[in-house]
């Protein structure tokens, strides 16, 4: 089966055809800002080969507490993805904007909803739920639902093949740092646990986003500074993070003017480092242990000073990298320390391929 995986960005639409052995086959990419594709540039796109598929699969942010897992577009699906665009308004519209698109212009080929939040479907009640009157729950559905989960099950997968461990039952913490960052507890291919909560804002600092902070600090601006809710929404969004302390959202631009003796810029690293230890090894308590630490997502992959940094203080977990390997590693590989009780492995993020088993799965089922 061909699968055409479908990526709506914040300004650009991806298209990526991967044949049945998961070789890719044709790649597009299209400009789509405020998440609107120009049709004819689409149906051109296609017609170079990205749309000679057999079925379509779709990264759509947020499924809700109905939808666990990949299923195929129908029009009651779709007008149950459209009532969930309150929980990601800023994610959401955008997905479908390309749903809908694609969908027109390839009105044979069945399309598939692969969900960000179907992952972090398996978290226990304990790490899902939030400590808040319980009618609240039953009224609007607030809990935590956790986001990057195509991502993260790709790790699921892929790092035990790494490091040749079983699947079944590898306890692993996965790093998606990028933009957008998160970690994941995973035990036997299940995620028990996860930073992200109702909304991506949660956990982690980010590029642009804040991360976890006081709600009673929130609060307190929009009582006492008069902050509005949409300048506050806005500030935690595209003001914060990395962007908030150093003045740019670029982590090797902040590691830049660090080394070249910037207060904020450390500071900013600094902080982004604390949070960054501090919930890995909240990962691994839900785990009650750590065998791989996999690292992914732009920063992950690409940052060794990143992952180095973070490692230094999770000796007491077991984890040790070696630094000439963590220097060197080029796509999937190990860079663990040669005495480490832990692998700690940084994995290529491939939501293509997570994708397209999806798609298949469907099919095959």
């Amino acid at each position: 089966m061909r699968v055409l995986v479908v990526n709506a960005g914040s300004s650009s639409l991806k298209l990526s055809l991967l044949g049945s052995g998961d070789e890719l086959l044709a790649e597009e990419e299209l400009a789509a800002p405020r998440a609107e594709v120009d049709p004819e540039e689409l149906r051109a796109a296609l017609g170079r080969g990205v749309g000679d598929a057999d079925a379509v699969g779709h990264r759509i942010v947020h499924g809700g507490a109905r939808f666990r897992e990949p299923v195929v577009v129908d029009e009651g699906v779709r007008r149950a993805l459209d009532e969930l665009v309150d929980l990601a308004p800023l994610h959401q519209p955008k997905s479908l904007a390309a749903l809908g698109a694609v969908s027109s212009a390839l009105p044979g080929v069945p399309a598939v909803a692969c969900f960000d939040t179907a992952f972090h479907a398996t978290l226990p009640d304990a790490a899902a739920t939030y400590a808040l009157p319980a009618e609240w729950s039953a009224r609007w559905g607030v809990r935590r639902y956790g986001f990057h989960g195509l991502s993260h099950a790709w790790i699921a997968q892929r790092a035990p093949e790494v490091v040749g461990a079983p699947a079944d039952s590898a306890r692993i913490v996965s790093c998606h740092l990028g933009a957008g960052a998160s970690l994941c507890a995973i035990a036997g291919g299940r995620s028990v646990d996860t930073t992200m909560g109702f909304t991506p804002l949660e956990g982690l600092v980010m590029a642009t986003r804040s991360g976890s902070v006081d709600p009673g600090l929130l609060l307190w601006l929009m009582e006492h500074e008069n902050l509005a809710e949409a300048e506050l929404a806005w500030a935690l969004e595209h003001e914060s993070g990395l962007l908030g302390l150093s003045g740019t959202a670029d982590m090797r631009e902040v590691l830049e003017r660090a080394g070249a003796g910037d207060a904020r810029a450390r500071l900013a690293f600094e902080v982004y480092l604390h949070r960054l230890r501090a919930g890995i090894a909240s990962m691994a308590a839900a785990l009650g242990g750590l065998d791989v630490l996999a690292f992914t997502g732009g920063v992950g992959e690409h940052n060794s000073e990143v992952r180095a940094a973070a490692a230094s203080r999770l000796a007491f977990l077991g984890v040790g990298i070696d630094p000439a390997r963590n220097e060197a590693v080029d796509g999937d590989g190990d860079i663990s320390s040669a005495r480490a009780g832990v692998r700690t492995v940084v994995i290529r993020a491939r939501e293509d391929l997570e994708i397209a088993h999806q798609v298949r799965s469907v099919f095959e089922a």
